[in-house]
């Protein structure tokens, strides 16, 4: 491998044009294709297989509309005064009308038309689309079973006995279809429902709503309209994220002593993310993509761009001014050492990644294959575009300045603060390890009281839309208005029919659970054996109580289900999110497993060890578990939440674990590759036992704390963009790389490696037959240039 990438690197150098054109090629066609295909995304995370999957398949199959996402528009009207004043409920009536006639808004006043014109009280597909919202209408028009002579069992107050807090929006003595006033007039409701899943609709429709609402504010009314978080636009990544890439180029100059040499990684990154991300976004037609999908590559591309090329240039430039080699021999010899450990730890960050894909979660396998390219994509420009940048730099990679500094110094030892913290971690080896292991150990707490879920307007900051939506809703109506649960019941006799009488029957049954707050039935098909059933629990959408509702309802041994012979299926984007929150819990475990197995595999070939392996993945382990339990007490429990940018703490984004864990893996080994190699290269070339660690240390460390700081930069930039899911992941992601690049690999690593000595190394000789010498040190590719130069001679 390490001869292989040499002439790579020398053929790249001497001829750098032929491969900075094939880079700008490849970028022209992506940017074609762009133009021909255009940008898609969506905000779909749907899981296949799980219970409320199965039931939204159902319905999308037998009946369509009845699967069409949700949303809602508070409005509120000023402190004191009422909403349902004769002027402003003919502002609200209009602009609820101009979104009804939209195209894909159903409306349910028209459907209850229909269906009574056809003297039919709510069959097929017209009542199963009528609007869940309609529940609450409490009037014929909106509840079909009203409209068939059943009780209104949507009433709550009905089944209370009770007042009830809120009721129809009256517009001359007619409801307005959908919109619910609250008991004190200050708030009313609207809810919709689309005629295809969110994800499915245009994105002028969402603007298109949220600007006919707004229109209520601009007539001196005094109403505000808040839209629903489910009509938000995609994830956007803020200013912030750019100081990440400030702090970077201030380490790159630091690190490296000019503002050429610094540059050369920031320019390569910039275009590895610009290829990437572009190319993801050239096959977004073709491939469905999650919204956070181009964010999540933009970050990995960032820090592994800036710190593959950073271990490049550092090695040419000290084999420059160590060495005394040419500039042109100096990057050719960098390509195939430091080259060789960029290709392995590159491949690692790219296994750990697609290992994701045995999970069998599609959207999350996207967003590993994007990011798995994405490190692809900047290690290919880091062996074969660097070094043609390197090429057309020529000798000006190291100034004057620098060269003279190197010669007056001569072959000194330097003892500066790396050599010296070296010598402090093999001195007190047994103190460090200890207190390291009860540092993250406390910090790992509270990892057992971890909750998963997708954050929600509950958890957004107090100035968002969102949050602001949500505060609204649960004052006037309750949390439970914020997630709605649709429930499905079908005979367990296939050739049984549910009647409008059974129906009825299941819902008062239904509304009897203590956290019901309002049920109602939206009607049966047209064969009579698939009924729906809209239900509003009284506990919010992440609220453990709300999750023990939709196993209540699911459980076939209720007394529901085997008092009516009957099966209940529940969906809607609160149970979805629960489910997919269980899915994903449950697979952690088995990705963690492939994570070690994958994990001793790659450093068993790279190192050629028994113990390294084992050591680097115990420290791996120990970083994981201290990440999560930091990032659930930060943004689950709120501890410092006004540092950190946001206002309450929630459940952590349920794929967050499993993504950051791969990619966290993957950077982990990057420093243990480039560290650890170092000390092997010392071990073979002739220094053993602390020695080789100290040595190793001291050359390795300068760039390994360099990349470390560009790293957290890049990703610690991220957790003050506006979406809560990304903070989680920019936090969790930065003070992963803090805690593994500076505790563990650059002082728990050495500490351990000193415990072991010259053993650290050791190997069976069968196994040492077996494994193909990978050559990542570079002492083969060494031993055949002395060779070369002796037989010139």
């Amino acid at each position: 491998m390490s001869t292989f990438l040499y002439r790579l690197g020398k053929s790249a150098y001497s001829k750098p044009w032929y491969f900075l054109m094939a880079w700008i090629v490849i970028l022209g066609v992506i940017g074609a294709m762009l133009g021909v295909n255009g940008i898609q995304s969506s905000s779909e995370m749907k899981i296949e297989g799980t219970e409320s999957q199965k039931v939204l398949d159902m319905l999308v199959k037998e009946l369509p509309a009845a699967a069409g996402g949700q949303a809602s528009v508070a409005f509120t009207a000023p402190d004191g005064e009422r909403l349902d004043t004769p002027e402003r409920v003919a502002l609200l009536q209009k602009a609820i009308n101009d979104v009804y006639n939209m195209e894909y808004i159903i409306n349910p006043a028209k459907l209850a038309a229909q269906a009574a014109a056809a003297g039919q009280s709510a069959t097929a597909d017209q009542s199963a689309a009528a609007d869940p919202s309609a529940a609450a209408d409490q009037s014929a028009a909106a509840d079909p079973s009203a409209a068939a002579g059943q009780p209104a069992a949507a009433d709550p107050s009905a089944a209370a006995g009770q007042t009830a807090p809120y009721g129809p929006l009256m517009a001359d003595g007619v409801p307005i279809p959908g919109v619910m006033l609250s008991g004190d007039g200050s708030i009313a409701l609207f809810q919709f429902q689309f005629t295809v899943q969110q994800t499915s609709l245009p994105a002028s429709v969402p603007d298109n709503i949220i600007s006919t609402v707004t229109e209520v504010e601009q007539a001196g009314s005094g109403i505000t309209a808040i839209p629903s978080d489910s009509l938000k636009s995609i994830p956007a990544i803020g200013s912030t994220e750019v100081v990440g890439v400030v702090v970077a180029a201030v380490v790159l100059f630091i690190t490296l002593g000019s503002v050429v040499a610094a540059g050369l990684p920031l320019l390569t990154a910039l275009l590895g993310v610009g290829i990437s991300v572009g190319g993801a976004f050239a096959l977004s037609s073709i491939i469905q993509m999650n919204d956070i999908t181009p964010i999540l590559a933009v970050m990995i591309g960032l820090a592994v761009g800036i710190d593959y090329s950073l271990f490049i240039v550092n090695r040419q430039r000290r084999l420059i001014l160590d060495e005394k080699l040419s500039a042109g021999e100096a990057a050719s010899r960098a390509l195939g050492t430091a080259g060789s450990a960029v290709f392995f730890a590159g491949l690692t960050v790219i296994i750990a990644l697609c290992g994701m894909l045995v999970i069998g979660i599609g959207f999350l396998s996207t967003m590993a294959l994007v990011a798995a390219a994405s490190v692809l994509v900047n290690v290919l420009l880091a062996l074969t575009l660097l070094p043609a940048l390197l090429g057309l730099v020529g000798e000006r990679i190291c100034t004057a300045k620098a060269r003279t500094k190197s010669t007056l110094s001569g072959n000194k030892a330097s003892h500066g603060f790396s050599h010296r913290w070296a010598n402090i971690t093999v001195k007190y080896r047994w103190v460090i390890i200890i207190l390291v292991v009860l540092v993250l150990g406390t910090a790992a707490i509270p990892v057992t009281k971890m909750e998963l879920g997708i954050p929600s307007g509950a958890s957004a900051n107090l100035d968002t839309p969102a949050r602001q939506s949500y505060d609204i809703i649960s004052k006037g109506f309750g949390e439970g208005f914020n997630g709605p649960l649709l429930l499905v019941a079908q005979p367990n006799n296939p050739s049984d029919k549910i009647s409008m009488e059974l129906l009825g029957k299941l819902v008062q049954e239904i509304q009897m659970h203590d956290n019901v707050t309002l049920v109602s039935p939206m009607g049966v098909n047209a064969t009579g054996d698939i009924a729906i059933i809209s239900l509003i629990p009284k506990t919010g959408p992440t609220d453990t109580a709300t999750k023990d509702l939709v196993q209540d309802l699911r459980d076939p041994a209720s007394s529901i289900a085997t008092g009516n012979n009957i099966k209940l299926g529940v969906t809607g984007f609160t149970a979805i999110n629960i489910d997919m929150s269980s899915k994903l819990s449950t697979a952690f475990p088995l990705y963690i497993g492939i994570i070690v197995i994958l994990s001793l595999i790659i450093l068993l070939l790279v190192f050629r060890s028994i113990i390294v392996p084992i050591k680097a993945t115990v420290g791996f382990i120990l970083s994981i578990l201290a990440t999560f339990g930091l990032t659930t007490a930060v943004y689950q429990w709120g501890w410092l939440h006004s540092l950190f940018g946001f206002d309450t703490g929630g459940p952590l984004l349920s794929f967050m674990p499993i993504l950051v864990t791969g990619i966290l893996y993957g950077l982990a080994m990057d420093y243990q590759v480039f560290l650890v190699s170092s000390m092997r290269e010392a071990y073979v070339h002739g220094r053993h036992g602390n020695e080789s660690v100290v040595h190793g240390y001291d050359l390795a460390s300068r760039v390994v704390l360099a990349a470390g700081v560009i790293m957290v930069s890049v990703f610690a930039g991220f957790i003050f963009a506006p979406d809560a899911m990304i903070k989680q992941i920019g936090f969790a992601l930065a003070f992963g790389i803090l805690i593994d690049a500076f505790i563990i690999r650059m002082t728990l690593v050495p500490a351990v490696m000193s415990v072991f000595g010259d053993k650290a190394w050791w190997l069976p000789k069968w196994l040492d037959r077996l494994l193909p010498n990978l050559d990542v040190e570079g002492d083969k590719l060494l031993t055949k240039l002395h060779a070369e130069q002796g037989h010139k001679k």
